[in-house]
């Protein structure tokens, strides 16, 4: 059973929001960066990227995390992880980076990603972007730019559709 919580409007909005944010709070884009994670994460990324741009007329470099191999479920197990290539065409060193993922859980994805920008360099700061925040956390992560707060039971998740992969914007509680 799936019921959607955010709509395309909903979720241009908020993103928009962010956008605002991320400028005031580090007062203007000079040494600013966006990093998506895979998958989804990368498309709001570009978005913000691009809101930024309309709004301040500066183009924000843009890059893609992989954190497969930083993941700690992987370890000891079986599982043939599909490798895809981490994109970060520019130096992080003293930048201000924005990392950006969909849906903020028990902040596992997010102490991965912060390993692997570490490896790619030393960033001034990290703040986090997450489109959702469902709650549950099992580390202690918190997202400096939230979309949307969505508290969660452990029996649903979040399922986000995206007019890139998905062919809609959307953001739907799946039981």
């Amino acid at each position: 059973m799936e019921k959607i919580v955010v709509d395309a409007q909903t979720m241009k909005r908020a993103l928009t929001r962010i956008s605002y944010e991320i400028i005031e709070r580090n007062k203007g884009v000079g040494d600013l960066v966006i990093i998506g994670i895979k998958t989804r994460g990368v498309y709001l990324a570009h978005r913000i990227a691009e809101r930024i741009k309309q709004l301040e007329g500066v183009e924000i470099p843009a890059g893609v995390l992989d954190i497969t191999l930083y993941r700690d479920d992987l370890q000891g197990e079986k599982i043939e992880a599909e490798l895809h290539a981490s994109d970060i065409p520019f130096d992080l060193s003293g930048k201000q980076v924005i990392l950006v993922d969909d849906v903020l859980f028990t902040g596992r994805t997010i102490r991965a990603a912060m390993d692997a920008i570490i490896d790619h360099g030393r960033p001034k700061r990290i703040s986090l972007a997450v489109l959702v925040d469902r709650g549950h956390r099992e580390l202690p992560v918190r997202a400096d730019y939230v979309g949307k707060n969505i508290p969660t039971s452990l029996e649903e998740s979040i399922k986000v559709c995206m007019e890139e992969s998905d062919g809609q914007d959307a953001v739907m509680i799946v039981r």
